[in-house]
């Protein structure tokens, strides 16, 4: 018995793709159970989203939809809440996918398979791919990471050591190990990474399948792509805090994959190389022009920041190779945002459980009915990437007029990319 989770919110564009992608999985009727959860606050999209699930049900598909009072717990309430139901109960594995994820047919030919074969086994992670790749510079860039997270990050955990952070959908999960981990916790935005890591740490095994392919869509305006990125930087960090010393006691696991846990998985991916991209570029590079007399050797200031970067665009695209410079100094760019999210994760600070839901690009050109001139300049416009583009111009131009070297070569282009970023003149704008 396999039970597909679609989790909602509004999703007025995509909830169609995403109910009839899951009614047409190939498996057998009596077997299957689809279940469209449904937090929406629009009682228009609300009817919408239930008479669809009503049209496949007469189909003949066993579609259930439900919707809950309140938001309590998010994404995380929301899963928790579908698994509670007696029909939920019976089923043995569980589907999860996002509403913007459209599964091929036999996807759950493709994976439950693996779950009987290994009684070990937990969780069966797939891969993403993305309907809406080309349809701007920043859907590209996010492109050329994404791949590098599929094709190595994820790889090599599942390879080394049966273990990697389950991406929130796409995957198809043993019932059994979501309720021995304990089920959905909300006590981070990362609820993904939260019932992963527990149940990695009762000895549960995952693997990943980078040839089964599930189409998404990636953020396609700055101010969606900001808000998902503040999730996932702030979640991991306020999760590691809260799981340190779990992780250091438990039992199941080896030290060598506790070491990998904490130290390839958190601190040094998630924590050290999102600093060490901006503290080099963003404030050693800008010292080193504008204070000659302090000697930084090359190798170290220029050579290995950027040796780092270029490992990060393993895996990328053929066709993207000709977006390596901007993919670079965009990356680097929002490493300011990420390290101020994982700074706010890591002391719990006010914004730590922030849950903005990820707009996709069906909602770009929705209107705001009333906005005031103050709150539009603060989302148009971000100080902190403005006053990094505007210290990195100066000393960029410092260097040119008056230095002995050629790092305005590095400082320019990234402080045209803080500056785009600072005026949201990356991605689909969104009217406000």
């Amino acid at each position: 018995m396999v039970l597909v989770q679609i989790p909602m919110y509004n999703e007025r564009e995509v909830y169609q793709l995403s109910i009839g992608a899951a009614c047409r999985l190939t498996w057998p009727a009596d077997r299957l159970i689809v279940q469209v959860l449904d937090d929406s606050t629009d009682a228009a999209i609300k009817e919408l989203v239930k008479a669809e699930c009503s049209r496949w049900a007469r189909i003949g598909v066993d579609v259930r939809y439900e919707a809950r009072h309140d938001r309590a717990g998010h994404k995380a309430g929301n899963l928790t809440e579908g698994m509670r139901h007696g029909y939920a109960r019976r089923c043995e594995f569980v589907a999860i996918f996002d509403a913007d994820f459209q599964p091929a047919p036999g996807f759950l030919a493709d994976t439950v398979p693996l779950l009987l074969r290994d009684p070990a086994l937990a969780l069966v992670q797939t891969r993403w791919e993305f309907v809406n790749a080309d349809e701007c510079l920043l859907t590209r860039m996010q492109e050329m990471s994404m791949d590098y997270h599929f094709k190595v990050e994820q790889q090599a955990g599942s390879s080394l050591c049966s273990f990697f952070g389950y991406n929130g959908s796409a995957g198809v999960w043993r019932r059994q190990a979501i309720d021995e981990s304990g089920g959905w916790d909300d006590r981070t935005t990362a609820e993904d990474m939260d019932l992963a890591l527990r149940a990695a740490l009762l000895g549960w095994k995952f693997v990943y399948v980078g040839a089964i392919k599930v189409k998404s869509e990636l953020p396609s305006s700055l101010k969606a792509y900001r808000s998902q990125q503040h999730r996932w930087s702030c979640g991991p960090a306020l999760l590691f805090r809260k799981m340190f010393w779990e992780i250091l006691a438990a039992k199941e696991v080896s030290i060598w994959k506790k070491f990998y846990i904490v130290y390839d998985f958190f601190i040094a991916r998630r924590i050290i190389s999102t600093f060490f991209t901006f503290f080099f570029f963003a404030m050693l590079l800008p010292a080193k022009l504008l204070f000659p007399q302090v000697q930084i050797p090359t190798w170290q200031l220029i050579y290995i920041p950027t040796a780092t970067t270029l490992l990060n665009s393993v895996g990328i695209p053929r066709r993207s190779l000709i977006l390596l410079i901007p993919w670079i100094t965009f990356e680097n760019a929002m490493a300011l945002h990420r390290f101020k999210a994982i700074l706010i994760g890591l002391f719990e600070a006010g914004r730590a459980n922030e849950w903005i839901v990820t707009h996709k690009s069906g909602n770009v050109g929705q209107k705001v009915k009333s906005i005031t001139p103050g709150d539009y300049l603060k989302q148009r416009f971000h100080g902190l990437e403005l006053l990094m583009g505007a210290f990195l111009l100066m000393s960029g131009c410092y260097d040119c007029m008056y230095g002995h070297g050629y790092f305005y070569l590095f400082a320019l282009p990234q402080s045209v990319m803080y500056f785009m970023i600072g005026f949201e003149l990356l991605g689909v704008s969104v009217c406000s």
